[in-house]
């Protein structure tokens, strides 16, 4: 039987550093993906969290505008469509990006009836194996969307069978996504909806 000579294994030991730096190279390299990923994902939380409070706050807008006209259903549909809505909440998305350590590279209405909003992460990927990613910032950008939940029949002119100076009841509200019915009374606080009850803010698909 042969024995291992010396010069064997002074052969093995250069293949045995070779196998053992690829290894740690490709830790390394999967550790500066694993950064990478890590950076874009939190571009991404900020960008959706940024459109998303500013979708909200021009969601609030549109509730107050709608209980300032609650005595007058003949208004309601224009603020339900967003006839009269101001897109003016991009200082929601400046704070939220902020929260989340991002910078808003861009913010303003989108053509799905939103905002849509884009970000860079104020901090880098960070120093690894791979070349420039010490500088690299992730960016990413959401888009929020506002829809009206609920919808109303207005009562007929014709049914009040007096001199037209009656008042009529004021209309029902039917709302989706679970938020029910209301008999809105302007006297009555818990008879009036929500913001969320009357519009839906979600991020587009």
């Amino acid at each position: 039987m042969r024995r291992r000579t010396h010069g064997d294994a002074g052969q093995a030991f250069p293949i045995y550093i070779m196998v053992v730096a690829g290894l740690l190279f490709l830790a390394f390299a999967y550790l500066a993906v694993g950064q990478a990923a890590a950076n874009r994902n939190g571009a991404q939380t900020a960008a959706d969290a940024a459109a998303l409070a500013a979708a909200q706050e021009t969601r609030n807008q549109m509730a107050g505008d709608w209980l300032e006209v609650v005595d007058d259903p003949t208004k309601w549909q224009d603020i339900l469509d967003g006839d009269n809505a101001v897109f003016d909440a991009c200082w929601r998305a400046y704070e939220l990006a902020d929260q989340n350590d991002a910078t808003v590279e861009g913010c303003g209405e989108s053509e799905l009836f939103g905002y849509t909003v884009s970000v860079e992460t104020n901090k880098s990927v960070g120093e690894s194996i791979v070349p420039g990613t010490e500088d690299f910032k992730s960016t990413a950008s959401a888009t929020a969307v506002i829809e009206p939940l609920c919808g109303f029949d207005l009562p007929d002119e014709d049914t009040d069978g007096g001199d037209g100076n009656e008042t009529l009841p004021l209309p029902q509200l039917t709302c989706d996504e679970g938020k029910g019915n209301w008999e809105p009374d302007p006297d009555d606080p818990a008879t009036l909806p929500k913001p969320e009850d009357l519009f839906d803010v979600h991020l587009a698909d």
